[in-house]
């Protein structure tokens, strides 16, 4: 199969007074009437930054159940890069975005804080050109997000001015879920004043990162009655809850039932624990993703509103390097080959089974994949949909 010829690049020069200006003088969202009858899409992070060797090798892999259960139903492309030559970082926040917007942009902190990674996209994520071609509530397009990672909670809308914060996703996270049960205790009129003083200085905070969005009383009726359902299980304390990512899973796994999400990000990150310095946490979390997304997919189909109707997108965010000399093995931020190196995993109803595209395909290309999967244009991504991949 040939390889997708890749769109002319295009530099995006922009201050972020001018991307906060956009936002500000976005028009007001047309809700659009027309109903989605597509697929459903689950896009897994294979996150936190992993190798192919670890992964799709099989005499080295440490997720056995997607390399022999998950990869032979559909269609793998083991040669899938982030590139090269458009000076594009191989991290997390970073990935994540190429991978929701399609396109390659040289990132920076908004406050330009030392490893922080406040990123504004320029132009829209997959969950923006969905809800915006379809009368999709904002719960059903979802982002499950880890508590190690506040900077990711905010990747939810760009500040292109034809899209934003009108149609930005909503997210199920430990940082969503202390929002919402601040604002609960603070409205406890038992509250001792103290206690309240503290806690309304600490809502307040955090309310202040999210500074792109106007200040709600809180999340949408739907995820506010998600979090109810989870202090009823797990009370107020963060001590009985499920932690890192099998935290993700859980969270993911009820949003499945409750929420019913037509296009969800589950956002991975275990691997990076091995910056700790210990080899085994980065082996132990791809095995801890593995077996989420055995979970995720056996829910899947199990479940009658999943089954026969979902597309699988496994991708990960970035590679790691093989330089094993250093203090911090396994690391991903000088962009040495193996960082750039990644793969993707596609399957589902329409999907082939059982392919394997050996060519060198682009990450950006996952989002115009998903547009032609879920039938909503993605003019503004970098790569053409990926070839070979349906039925």
């Amino acid at each position: 199969m040939r390889e997708i010829p890749m769109l002319s690049r295009r530099a995006f020069v922009a201050g972020s007074a001018a991307a906060a200006g956009a936002v500000a003088l976005a028009p007001q969202a047309r809700a659009s009437s027309r109903e989605y009858t597509g697929p459903k899409v689950i896009i897994i992070r294979f996150g936190g930054g992993v190798r192919r060797s670890e992964t799709i090798d099989p005499a080295k892999t440490w997720s056995p159940y997607f390399l022999n259960e998950i990869v032979p139903r559909g269609v793998l492309y083991p040669q899938m890069t982030i590139d090269q030559f458009s000076n594009a970082t191989t991290s997390h926040g970073e990935g994540t975005l190429y991978i929701l917007t399609g396109k390659y942009h040289q990132y920076r902190d908004i406050e330009e804080k030392f490893l922080a990674s406040r990123f504004e996209a320029p132009v829209p994520t997959v969950f923006e050109y969905f809800r915006k071609a379809y009368a999709v509530p904002e719960h059903q397009a979802l982002i499950v997000n880890g508590e190690d990672r506040t900077d990711e909670e905010f990747y939810t809308f760009s500040n292109h001015h034809l899209f934003g914060v009108n149609y930005r996703s909503a997210v199920l996270s430990l940082f969503r879920y202390k929002t919402f049960l601040l604002r609960r205790m603070l409205a406890d009129n038992t509250l001792p004043e103290d206690a309240r003083a503290e806690k309304t200085k600490l809502l307040a905070s955090m309310e202040a990162l999210d500074y792109r969005a106007e200040k709600e009383a809180g999340q949408p009726p739907a995820i506010e009655a998600f979090w109810e359902a989870w202090r009823a299980d797990y009370g107020d304390s963060g001590l009985k809850n499920p932690r890192g990512d099998r935290l993700l899973t859980e969270l993911a796994l009820r949003a499945m039932r409750t929420l019913r999400p037509r296009l969800m990000m589950v956002n991975y990150n275990d691997p990076d624990y091995v910056h700790w310095g210990n080899p085994s946490h980065y082996f132990r979390g791809i095995q801890i993703i593995d077996e989420g997304i055995r979970q995720i997919v056996s829910l899947a189909d199990a479940d009658a509103f999943y089954r026969k109707d979902t597309v699988f997108v496994i991708v990960p965010d970035c590679g790691r390097d093989t330089r094993r000399g250093l203090a911090v093995p396994f690391q991903h931020h000088f962009g040495t080959q193996s960082a750039h190196e990644i793969f993707a995993h596609f399957m589902g109803p329409g999907i082939a089974r059982g392919g394997i595209v050996d060519q060198a395909v682009d990450q950006t290309s996952i989002a115009a994949t998903i547009g032609r999967i879920m039938g909503f244009d993605t003019p503004h991504v970098e790569s053409d949909p990926l070839a070979g991949i349906f039925a």
